[in-house]
């Protein structure tokens, strides 16, 4: 089922998610409905705060994506990320490894936004996947960037947060235009 996506100026994506403790019947059908959503907006990850769900469960897919390469490694080795595609993150944790570098970023919460971000380059990610069962694998490129993106939604951050003051002043009048959109909505 696709699911609505919650645009900036609603609560829930200043919310700090909570733990998954359990795979439930619930959290799988969340995160198949979460794949739905994501594919359906063109997106290449998803947080569950984004369709109005505060906990630790994000989605990402970057196959689609062939102008910005992605690596993975788990335990020390090159891996394939096609086939590591998709992806299901259950309370991520990640750990920043490479050397911040600057990258275009959007976000479904707020459509039409783009923005360079600077972030690691390489980061190590230990999260569980969608059976419960622990993951651990060092990413970098886009995937990098996707799951620095989507854990910070997992924590109430928003892209918005990290941009430089200089780029969020001149997004100022189309930010504030998107945030009185989404709260005379969430009024009706």
């Amino acid at each position: 089922m696709i699911l609505n996506v919650v645009k900036f100026g609603t609560p829930v994506l200043r919310q700090k998610g909570l733990r998954i403790e359990a795979i439930t019947p619930t959290i799988k059908r969340l995160i198949a409905d979460m794949f739905e959503t994501m594919y359906a907006h063109k997106g290449i990850g998803l947080a569950a705060q984004q369709v109005g769900i505060p906990t630790q469960l994000t989605v990402i897919d970057v196959r689609g994506v062939t102008d910005r390469p992605s690596s993975l490694e788990i335990k020390g080795e090159p891996a394939d990320v096609a086939t590591f595609m998709p992806l299901v993150l259950i309370n991520p944790e990640i750990t920043p490894m490479g050397n911040p570098v600057s990258g275009p970023e959007g976000c479904l919460s707020f459509p039409e936004i783009f923005a360079e971000i600077t972030r690691p380059d390489t980061v190590d990610v230990k999260a569980l996947n969608a059976e419960g069962l622990p993951l651990e694998f060092r990413c970098a490129g886009l995937l990098a960037r996707a799951v620095q993106h989507e854990t910070d939604h997992l924590h109430g951050i928003l892209f918005i947060d990290r941009m430089e003051k200089k780029v969020k002043e001149e997004l100022r009048p189309e930010l504030e235009l998107l945030q009185a959109e989404t709260k005379a909505e969430l009024k009706t």
